[in-house]
């Protein structure tokens, strides 16, 4: 059973049912209440309650900083981290009389639940346009798509995103009612790390992540909005096409998913969050900006969200 934390859920029981709960938290945010007691038990009588909370690490997590953990055997963890992640398990001790109070009884349960870190994940766009031209071997083709390449740098420049990973070629292309026509083909990412993103980020936000995936999205609608003029521009005020001129309706926009150092998508492993970022599990490590955890064979790893191995 997988449960992600969220605004409306901020209390969590465990049932019955014996599987591991995993519960996903937004990195920098408050877990919801892990509560010490099954569902069942909460909706009956219970004396001289006691509660004891083992984190991760095997402490004791009674007056820890960074708990919350109320007389009623609530526990939420603050401003939660990926190396918080791991397993929480509680050890529930509570009396049992007998009807005339001569027989008294120490029962224990215990509950676990497995934390886990996690972060939305960062979005660049892989943008594809087609050019047609006069012929492949043209010299201004280059020149071309060099100067493409400063315009878009400079559209979206303030937002502190960049192109990364340009490219073209050129082909002959036969369209339907149509002879042979030579085109370019352009590729390029849309990107939201450009230099001085940080300082921007953390003006704004703590974390950024919110905050840079508004900032590329921005970049791709403007981008978008760019092309489609051209079309415009091209009928109302050319009366002969350049030798270079886009091509209408050629525009294509990708999402393209990342997760940052020390956090990883797992599809099997944590598949009620599949589209998280999840901090990597003791053992791995991500070092960079992809989208999978790598194993660590030469040293062991023990804690989650591990960046280098």
């Amino acid at each position: 059973m997988h449960l992600r934390s969220a605004g409306v859920l901020r209390v969590l029981y465990r049932t019955l049912w014996e599987g591991d709960l995993n519960v996903y938290v937004k990195v920098h945010t408050n877990s919801p209440f892990l509560v010490c007691m099954d569902l069942l038990l909460s909706q009956t009588e219970v004396i001289d309650p006691n509660y004891l909370w083992i984190g991760p690490d095997g402490q004791n997590l009674k007056g820890q900083s960074y708990v919350n953990l109320t007389e009623t055997g609530k526990l939420m963890l603050l401003d939660f981290k990926e190396d918080m992640s791991g397993s929480y398990t509680c050890t529930l001790s509570y009396k049992v009389f007998q009807s005339d109070m001569k027989a008294e009884q120490e029962r224990y349960k215990s509950y676990k639940f497995m934390v886990y870190a996690y972060r939305e994940p960062d979005y660049t766009y892989r943008i594809s346009v087609h050019f047609s031209t006069k012929e492949c071997s043209l010299a201004a083709n280059e020149q071309f798509f060099e100067e493409l390449k400063k315009i878009l740098n400079n559209l979206i420049s303030y937002l502190t995103c960049q192109i990364i990973e340009p490219s073209f070629k050129c082909y002959s292309v036969k369209r339907p009612k149509h002879g042979l026509v030579d085109e370019l083909f352009v590729v390029f990412q849309v990107n939201p790390f450009a230099p001085g993103w940080e300082v921007i980020c953390h003006q704004v936000s703590t974390d950024c992540e919110d905050v840079t995936n508004s900032r590329v999205q921005k970049a791709q609608w403007l981008i978008e909005e760019f092309f489609n003029r051209q079309q415009h521009i091209l009928q109302h005020e050319f009366k002969n096409l350049p030798a270079i001129h886009y091509i209408e309706h050629s525009f294509h926009v990708t999402r393209l998913d990342s997760c940052r150092p020390g956090f990883g998508k797992n599809d099997v492993t944590h598949n009620d969050c599949a589209n998280c970022c999840v901090a990597c599990d003791p053992g791995s490590y991500s070092p960079n900006n992809k989208l999978i955890c790598l194993p660590c064979t030469s040293i062991r790893i023990k804690h989650y969200g591990a960046q280098s191995c």
